[in-house]
This record gives structure tokens, C-alpha cells and sequence, in this order.
């Protein structure tokens, strides 16, 4: 089964060119950042050795694990370099949203403009997150439409993140699975690949023209099934590679 999730939101087309065109053409002397969290990251451990390996023999675990407790990562990726900033907090408030946003701040230089793509996330407009915005006039929000998480370019960092380091990962506590975020960010940064967009913003616009159509339509069955199809296929497929020298 293939899952897709249609965005209701009435400013779609026009918030998903804003974000595009900052991918394809960013303002002189900005940096871009694309930033947001990954919450819930369990620490967890087996609750026995892994078999010895074998040649032909798949890998082995055990069905049940033990829980050490949960972490969130805030990041922020900068889309032309490709490197991430990231921290692990405890929690996903506004209180550490704003010191991770100090923390970013702190690594940007002095006379960059930033311009940040943010995620719809209730603490990215807490009152107070705004204020701290009001306070640093170098940052602009772009803020993506409801329910299209794919648009923010971090998001397939952290995709590979969980692939390559916490999906099969044997976590005994919160220090662990911190430090190994940690290492696998900065084994990243030390081989950055800019963020290039490909998707035709026009045909996703489209796509969910169609999808909505076919929901509200009730006629059939099958229709809103090929739509969700078709706009999965032209949603934009998150990868990285080195950008084209001009």
C-alpha cells in the first residue's frame, strides 16, 4: 500500500513557489537554511547479543528491546552547502527551539541574510519564537504548506539518518544514541553536497488539483487511487548531489 497526504491548505501553490524558488534561485549573499525536528528518537537497546554472523546468514535481532529513553534533534540545513548545524535536546518545546536558533545565529557570519524555510509545527509560531525572530531582522520565515513536510530539503537528511545510523542502531542510553547523531552529522559535514531541487512545481500543483478533485468527486473508487499515484510520483524525491558549475 502507498500512503499520500493531500495539503488542505488554501495558500498551497503560492507557499510551495516561495520555498521552490529559494532552491533554484536564493537572493545574493543569503544563506538559506532549511530547518526542523525530528522528534521522539528512541534510544533502544536489544534485549540479547545479536547471532554469530555466517556467511549467507542474514543479520539477526531480537523481536522485543528495552526502552533508555527518547531525544529530539532540531537541524538546520544549509541548502547551498549542504552541511547541517544540529543539537539533541530532551524536549521539543519553544524554550529549546530558541536556544537552538541562538545556536544557530552564533554559526552564521556577521552580514549574512538568513533565510529560513520552517515547517508548520505549533512551536515554530509560538509567541515567543516570533518575538525572537522581531529581534534578529537578518532572518526571513518561509514557511511551507500544511501537511507538505517533503518540501523542507532537511527532511531527507534526517531519512538518511535513520536509515544508515538509528534504524539497525543498539542504543543502552540517551548519551549514546546523542553521540552517535553527532558523529553521523559530522561525518556528513565533512563530505557536504548541496541540496538541488528537480520537481516541476507546476505539475505538483497540478497533481493536487487532481487529488482533491477525485476526493470530492465520490464517483469511483479507483480515480482518487491513480491520483494519490500520480502525485506521489511528482512529489519532489528528496536527494542530494553536487551542484552544476557554471
Amino acid at each position: 500500500m502507498r500512503q499520500f497526504k493531500l495539503s488542505t491548505d488554501l495558500a498551497f501553490a503560492a507557499k510551495l513557489r516561495d520555498v521552490v524558488g529559494l532552491y533554484v534561485d536564493p537572493p545574493a549573499h543569503a544563506v538559506v537554511l532549511s530547518v526542523d525536528e525530528k522528534s521522539q528518537i528512541q534510544a533502544l537497546a536489544r534485549t540479547q547479543d545479536p547471532l554469530p554472523m555466517k556467511p549467507g546468514q542474514p543479520a539477526t535481532r531480537t523481536h522485543d528491546y528495552k526502552r533508555h529513553g527518547t531525544t529530539t534533534l532540531f537541524a538546520a540545513q544549509d541548502v547551498l552547502e549542504g552541511k547541517v548545524i544540529g543539537q539533541c535536546m530532551q524536549r521539543h518545546r519553544h524554550q529549546e527551539f530558541i536556544r537552538f536558533l541562538n545556536a544557530v545565529e552564533a554559526a552564521i557570519p556577521a552580514g549574512k541574510v538568513v533565510q529560513a524555510i520552517l515547517g508548520n509545527y505549533a512551536v515554530n509560531k509560538h509567541p515567543k519564537v516570533r518575538a525572537w525572530l522581531d529581534r534578529h531582522p537578518r532572518w526571513t520565515v518561509h514557511f511551507t504548506p500544511t501537511s507538505a513536510s517533503w518540501l523542507n530539503a532537511v527532511e531527507g537528511f534526517f531519512a538518511k539518518l535513520a536509515k544508515r545510523r538509528l534504524r539497525r542502531g543498539v542504543f543502552g542510553s540517551l548519551v549514546e544514541v546523542q553521540a552517535a547523531i553527532k558523529r553521523f552529522i559530522a561525518k556528513s559535514n565533512g563530505n557536504p553536497k548541496p541540496f538541488v531541487w528537480t520537481a516541476d512545481p507546476d505539475r505538483i500543483i497540478q497533481a493536487a488539483k487532481r487529488g482533491h478533485q477525485a476526493l470530492d468527486s465520490h464517483h469511483q473508487i479507483a480515480q482518487p487511487i491513480a491520483v494519490a499515484q500520480d502525485l506521489l510520483s511528482v512529489q519532489v524525491r528528496i536527494r542530494t548531489q553536487p551542484a552544476q558549475q557554471t
